[in-house]
């Protein structure tokens, strides 16, 4: 957010557009810098202009996708020559791609990694890792907590931990999310609806409708899979949870919800309403 209190709006287009910096102190201004994924180019200038002031380049491992060969080896190599640490965020990938973070599937460990979210498995959880050289700051830092003593959160994840160990977690939802891809693909195709399925890792699986009426079709779509009993959005992050039956069962809806759009599509009468009767701006950030 403070990225974006810089005159070229740094984040527009990069991450969520239209995300204004309200309340980020204007002093933050010129403190972060962002280059996009797999832009070497773009990192390498920012390290040339301010590498010697630098504390550290945050990135996520990977997004949707693998990153480019030797990308991550160069961000790592010229953050380190710069005296900056590299810190991945594995908070939305990291065990759904590989078990331990997809730095380990990767084959480039950071300084320092942060997971959340998946580590307890909807419990209050997270964990900040690194070498013992990147770590040592927080014996100088004061790190307070008002849950000092609460534990449902770490033994949620020291259960979570064995049961990802136990059970291949990775496998699983990389089936699952290629069955769902193939069920979007399947029904688009069979229903005439203009859907455009992203060809990225299926843990993180999404599409979009291929139409000017994009955020519309979306929350329609989404209302539809309300009414057969799926809060579904254009995206889908699997879970253990997700078995067969319930394949089935999404399989059916996502067909049911995808026939009734191709009807509202043939009729712009339909679509026509849906423009008038609500502002689909802010939902398009959140349904898509």
């Amino acid at each position: 957010m403070a990225a974006n209190l810089a005159e070229d709006d740094s984040l527009q287009g990069h991450l969520h557009p239209g995300l204004d910096p309200l309340g980020i102190p204007n002093e933050s201004r010129g403190m972060e810098y962002t280059f996009a994924y797999n832009d070497k180019a773009k990192l390498q200038a920012i390290l040339d202009q301010h590498g010697d002031k630098l504390a550290a380049v945050v990135i996520e491992p990977c997004g949707y996708y693998n990153p480019e060969p030797g990308f991550l080896e160069f961000v790592r190599e010229s953050a380190h020559k710069h005296n900056a640490l590299l810190i991945f965020d594995e908070i939305t990938i990291g065990w759904r791609l590989h078990y331990g973070g997809a730095h380990l599937k990767l084959g480039v460990d950071p300084d320092i990694a942060i997971f959340a979210k998946a580590l307890g498995n909807g419990h209050p959880i997270a964990a900040v890792i690194g070498t013992a050289e990147a770590m040592a700051g927080a014996r100088s830092s004061f790190i307070s907590s008002t849950y000092w003593t609460e534990s449902i959160g770490p033994a949620a994840a020291l259960a979570t931990l064995q049961k990802m160990k136990n059970v291949d977690v990775a496998t699983h939802i990389n089936r699952v999310g290629s069955a769902v891809k193939e069920i979007w693909k399947t029904n688009a195709k069979k229903m005439g609806v203009p859907v455009i399925v992203d060809d990225g890792f299926p843990c993180l699986a999404h599409f979009n409708f291929k139409h000017e009426l994009e955020s519309e079709l979306s929350s329609l779509y989404t209302q539809l899979m309300l009414k057969r009993g799926f809060l579904a959005g254009c995206r889908i992050y699997p879970t253990l949870a997700h078995n067969d039956e319930v394949i089935e069962k999404y399989d059916r809806a996502v067909g049911k919800a995808f026939a009734e759009i191709a009807d509202t599509i043939d009729s712009k009468t339909a679509l026509q309403k849906l423009k008038e009767t609500a502002d689909h701006t802010e939902l398009q950030r959140i349904l898509k």
